[in-house]
């Protein structure tokens, strides 16, 4: 079952005196791009949060994002009441402020820098533990989404390639009427050149000319690619580059077969062929 590189996961941790939401959301790349933003006092766990991401999500652009918001009564930032104070009365000095009452001139002097003061505030080892669980709550959601995508995106591979299959049939059925009218033109050459020509001589070159436009091996080889592609899509790993290797391979096919066809009916048919594989080629950039 193929998976999506696009998805969306979020969990929300409530703790006494603090709420810390957890976010990822991934796009396609090619391979792991991983994007984190928390703050500053959760640094010293990123790498260990950073590992936990990679051997769950292995490819996309992932953002994770780590919010915290304060909802007790305890808080890590005080006021330096020494700087508010010099502050104050250098205020007082100077006369052209215009300030004379304490309450504007604490107001003023609260807008300057380094009125507050904050300490690093230690994280226990609890609080770590219900980010792990948060981060896992988290991932699984977005494994989740990704696994509804690629249900989505497996249905449009079907639909896609069973209609591959179906106009390499009808290329397979058209094809004798081509080799019937490269033998038809080349008879109708001869004739018109009013020359006795040699059967033999004759024989040999409409061999050479339908074995040079022959699509034999090409039809073959399209239509186990295109079994190949089925059953690869329905393994128990999502492997969205062995797929592109094997879209590769079908473009190759396609692209011989029109440049061999030499017939207006089939190089319809290829026409169309090379239409319905960009279209799987477009989805495959997102399978992860």
């Amino acid at each position: 079952m193929i998976q999506s590189m696009t998805g969306f996961g979020k969990s929300i941790v409530e703790l006494p005196n603090k709420k810390i939401t957890i976010e990822l959301k991934s796009l396609n790349s090619k391979n792991l791009d991983l994007n984190a933003r928390m703050p500053s006092q959760y640094r010293e766990r990123e790498l260990d949060l950073r590992s936990k991401i990679a051997k769950s999500l292995s490819r996309g652009k992932v953002d994770f994002s780590l919010y915290v918001e304060i909802t007790g009564e305890a808080t890590s930032a005080s006021v330096n009441a020494e700087v508010v104070k010099k502050y104050i009365q250098q205020l007082k000095e100077i006369p052209s402020t215009g300030i004379s009452d304490d309450a504007s001139l604490l107001e003023v002097a609260m807008r300057l820098p380094d009125t507050l003061k904050t300490e690093r505030e230690e994280i226990d080892e609890s609080e770590f533990n219900a980010i792990d669980q948060g981060l896992a709550e988290a991932l699984t959601e977005i494994n989740d989404f990704r696994t509804a995508e690629g249900k989505a995106l497996e249905k449009d591979f079907v639909l896609r390639v069973e209609t591959l299959q179906q106009l390499l049939k009808e290329v397979i059925e058209i094809d004798p009427q081509r080799v019937e009218g490269v033998k038809e033109r080349l008879q109708k050459g001869i004739e018109e050149l009013k020359e006795n020509v040699d059967e033999n001589r004759f024989e040999q070159e409409l061999v050479y000319y339908i074995e040079k436009y022959d699509i034999t091996e090409e039809k073959t080889r399209l239509e186990n690619h295109l079994s190949y592609f089925m059953e690869t899509l329905n393994s128990s790993d999502s492997n969205g580059k062995k797929l592109g290797f094997i879209g590769q391979e079908i473009g190759r096919e396609i692209n011989t077969i029109g440049s061999k066809s030499n017939f207006a009916p089939m190089q319809k048919l290829v026409v169309q062929m090379k239409d319905e594989l960009e279209k799987i080629k477009e989805q495959l950039l997102n399978v992860l």
